[in-house]
């Protein structure tokens, strides 16, 4: 189903063709926090960027830890899969070192743009991640593996601050009108991605 998902995808072209003719790749993965199922979406994706000629050194798999911990060790193994582990370059964003961030401006709201340069920089963007009602962003996936997956301390600060947190729309389920919603989708629309896959999981994490 996957497989079939990246040949076949939603309002895009299929993964290969984005693909095509691009020198590296950026790959956003949700931190162990986050039930994504990347053992089976990454082999895939990884196999058919390979099979479109980038080169598996030029493949970067950045763990979007947001202001979270390094997945490390064990970990990170569990995370992606132990196959993916060996044979992959896979790196944690770290959200309080400024100098490995890129600044994008700031936007009309107040927010200071700072993400994670291995992602800006990339010539092929791809995000991962898993598709739940969320407390405050109404729903997770999609842009929240940019913002604030990938942003920076000062990013962080003002985006997780009370004039976003404590709007009335900030709340699960709800998108129109939400400030959260609209803010990081700003941001991740500025940021760029090429290509996404989501997932939704039921109570047995399928």
């Amino acid at each position: 189903a996957i497989l079939h998902a990246l040949h076949h995808p939603t309002g895009s072209k299929p993964l290969a063709e984005v693909a095509r003719g691009r020198k590296n790749a950026c790959i956003l993965v949700c931190d162990i926090t986050r039930p994504v199922p990347n053992k089976l979406i990454l082999p895939p994706l990884l196999h058919i960027l390979e099979e479109e000629g980038i080169a598996r050194k030029d493949i970067c798999i950045l763990v979007a830890t947001g202001l979270h911990r390094p997945n490390e060790g064990d970990e990170l193994v569990e995370l992606v899969g132990p196959e993916v582990a060996a044979n992959y370059r896979i790196e944690n964003h770290h959200g309080k070192v400024r100098e490995e961030h890129d600044f994008l401006g700031t936007t009309p709201n107040g927010v200071p743009i700072w993400l994670d340069s291995r992602y800006v920089r990339a010539d092929l963007k791809i995000t991962t991640g898993l598709i739940e009602p969320h407390l405050m962003a109404g729903y997770s996936g999609g842009r929240k593996v940019i913002c604030p997956g990938i942003a920076g301390l000062e990013t962080v600060k003002v985006w997780h601050g009370p004039k976003f947190l404590e709007h009335p729309m900030a709340d699960a389920g709800i998108v129109a009108g939400n400030p959260v919603h609209e803010e990081n989708t700003r941001i991740a629309l500025l940021a760029g991605c090429d290509f996404i896959v989501n997932v939704c999981i039921d109570g047995q994490r399928r």
